[in-house]
């Protein structure tokens, strides 16, 4: 479990937390004016541009920091907001009596995989419940739907056991149906697990099934929701992105075709974020979302029957196009991870790789002041589209910033909120 909470943490908790006193409790969110992901992150980047931290705002010249921050928060909403410490207190002797712990963006026990790979977009506070020290252990995500076969429940839970006796840890989204099985599966062959919550984890944390393994440190509960919040559809989608994050490879073992939070978290990972290489099942029931997310670029699932070289299989399998008679026509993530990923998922970097790679310097060096596609283009001598191109692949890594009104794109400033973690 992390050190006590730091100040830090304390305070983004007071800007942005509804810190709930019990399932259902909803006097917390009402009452106070969070200030939303986007919100917060316009606060800490200003907090970093004029040397200050979080903390600051609780010292004793807090209403100094406050007025210099009223241009990007209103006076009244902040002071409100941090006024909220007994609230704070009585959730923070809740969550302790639960095991459960909290850590933000500011502290060192935060997971560097997910600052590495969200950047802007890792959560500002991640409660937990285990062994923090499994968030940076990488390994293979298992999803699926919750309405699935026996059949499938069995192959999930056999790929969970395959993992651990690789010594993979298994990260899933702890619903029932696919993630459970997975999760279940390797942890009854002792292996490690990483569920990532939307929902209630300090429910989760109390039950019978997961209490030995906590103890024993093969399993961590993790969530960016307050550990008393009910279940959202949203909160199910966007937790995905930590899902995939944490993983160096993962699996879809069903998913309902263009619906549904299975599908639209593999879609993401794909078509924008390619954080990690996905695979589906190819074998037993037919499933016509997983053939369609084999034409977004996922990969077959290769079947590995033997623990000792089953991540070896995934990095070779990630390694050759998915069409072998046809490199040429193979889907465009089949070959190279993106950005970001660990050596156990990289291939030897293609022509088309070089080539990006250094477009994308010297569109950096262009970038110290914003310009437009237009101005982009006409410096490099190229067509609006390609640059459009070039420029969106860039957003999408988190190398550069789009503004609108009008559309502009400029670098990423070193000292915003993704390199100094707060």
């Amino acid at each position: 479990m992390p050190a006590q909470m730091s100040a830090n943490t304390q305070s983004i908790l007071l800007l942005t937390a509804p810190l709930m006193l019990g399932s259902g409790d909803s006097k917390a969110s009402a009452s106070a004016d969070l200030l939303k992901p986007s919100e917060y992150q316009r606060l800490a980047r200003y907090l970093v541009d004029i040397g200050k931290q979080p903390e600051d705002l609780l010292s004793s010249d807090a209403e100094e920091t406050i007025d210099a921050c009223s241009t990007v928060v209103e006076r009244a909403r902040l002071r409100s907001l941090l006024e909220r410490g007994l609230q704070l207190s009585q959730a923070v002797e809740r969550w302790k009596t639960r095991a459960i712990w909290v850590v933000s963006r500011a502290d060192a026990a935060y997971p560097r995989v997910l600052k590495s790979k969200l950047k802007a977009r890792a959560p500002a506070v991640l409660y937990g419940c285990g062994n923090i020290e499994l968030l940076g252990m990488g390994g293979l995500a298992v999803v699926g739907s919750r309405r699935v076969s026996d059949p499938l429940v069995k192959y999930a839970e056999g790929i969970g056991s395959l993992a651990a006796r690789a010594s993979c840890t298994v990260i899933s989204g702890g619903a029932r149906g696919v993630d459970r099985a997975a999760m279940d599966g390797a942890l009854r062959s002792g292996g490690r697990v990483v569920g990532v919550l939307a929902e209630e984890i300090e429910r989760e944390a109390m039950q019978r099934l997961n209490r030995d393994p906590l103890r024993s440190g093969r399993l961590v509960l993790v969530s960016e929701y307050d550990p008393c919040s009910r279940f959202s559809i949203g909160h199910a989608m966007q937790r995905n992105k930590l899902i995939y994050a944490l993983a160096n490879h993962a699996l879809v073992v069903n998913s309902d075709l263009e619906k549904g939070g299975t599908w639209a978290g593999a879609v993401e990972q794909l078509d924008k974020l390619h954080l990690t290489p996905v695979f589906v099942r190819s074998t037993g029931e037919v499933n016509p979302a997983l053939d369609a997310l084999v034409e977004h670029g996922a990969h077959p699932w290769p079947n590995p029957s033997a623990p000792d070289n089953l991540l070896e299989q995934l990095s070779r399998a990630v390694e050759r196009p998915t069409n072998a008679e046809s490199p040429e026509t193979a889907p465009i993530h089949s070959t190279a991870p993106e950005v970001g990923q660990g050596p156990s998922g990289r291939s030897p970097e293609s022509p088309a790789d070089a080539l990006f790679r250094t477009v994308q310097d010297v569109v950096l060096s262009m970038l110290e002041e914003p310009k437009s596609e237009t101005e982009v283009a006409d410096l490099l001598d190229v067509t609006k589209g390609q640059v459009r191109e070039w420029l969106k692949r860039m957003v999408d890594r988190g190398l550069i910033l789009r503004s609108t009104r009008p559309i502009r794109y400029s670098m990423v400033r070193r000292s915003s909120q993704a390199e100094t973690g707060v």
